[in-house]
C-alpha cells in the first residue's frame, strides 16, 4: 500500500469520526410525532429541558388502560402533577422506568429532550417542531 493510499484511508476515517461526533454533540432541533406530549409543568423552573413523551411509541406496546387507568395518567396534557420525586418512587413513568422494565432515571436526556420554554401540550402534527408558534394578533375586519 502506498503512502498516499494510507493517508487517504486515515483521512476518511477521521472524517467519519468527526461527522459522527458532530451528529451526536451539536444541538439539534427536537421534533415530536403525532400524539406526542410535551410535559413542562416544572422543567423550566428547574432549569432543565421539558420532557417529550413519545405517546404512540408507548401506545404501540400497551393498551390505553395500562397508563391511563392502572398508572393514573389523566387524559389531558398537563393533567398530572408529575415530578421526579414521584417517578423515583415508582409512580407514573417510574412504574416501568425503574431499570428493570425500561431504563431508569439516571439518563436525563432520554426524556428531557425538548426545547426550553416549550409549553405543556399535545402534538397534533407529524412535523411540528417543539417550539411555540409565533404570536400573530387577530386582524380586525
Amino acid at each position: 500500500m502506498s503512502r498516499t493510499t494510507k493517508h487517504s484511508k486515515w483521512r476518511y476515517i477521521l472524517l467519519g469520526i468527526a461527522t459522527w461526533l458532530a451528529a451526536f454533540t451539536m444541538p439539534q432541533t427536537a421534533q415530536a410525532e403525532y400524539g406526542d406530549v410535551v410535559i413542562n409543568n416544572y422543567a423550566d423552573a428547574a432549569g432543565i429541558r421539558p420532557v417529550v413523551f413519545p405517546h404512540w411509541f408507548h401506545r404501540i406496546r400497551f393498551r390505553c388502560k395500562v397508563c391511563h387507568a392502572d398508572l393514573g395518567f389523566a387524559f389531558k396534557a398537563g393533567g398530572n402533577k408529575i415530578d421526579m420525586a414521584k417517578i423515583i418512587d415508582g409512580k407514573f413513568c417510574g412504574a416501568c422506568h425503574n431499570g428493570e422494565v425500561a431504563w431508569s432515571v439516571e439518563n436525563c436526556s432520554m426524556c428531557h429532550s425538548g426545547i426550553p420554554g416549550t409549553p405543556t401540550h399535545f402534538h397534533g402534527s407529524t412535523v411540528q417542531r417543539l417550539i411555540a408558534p409565533a404570536y400573530k394578533p387577530v386582524e380586525a375586519k
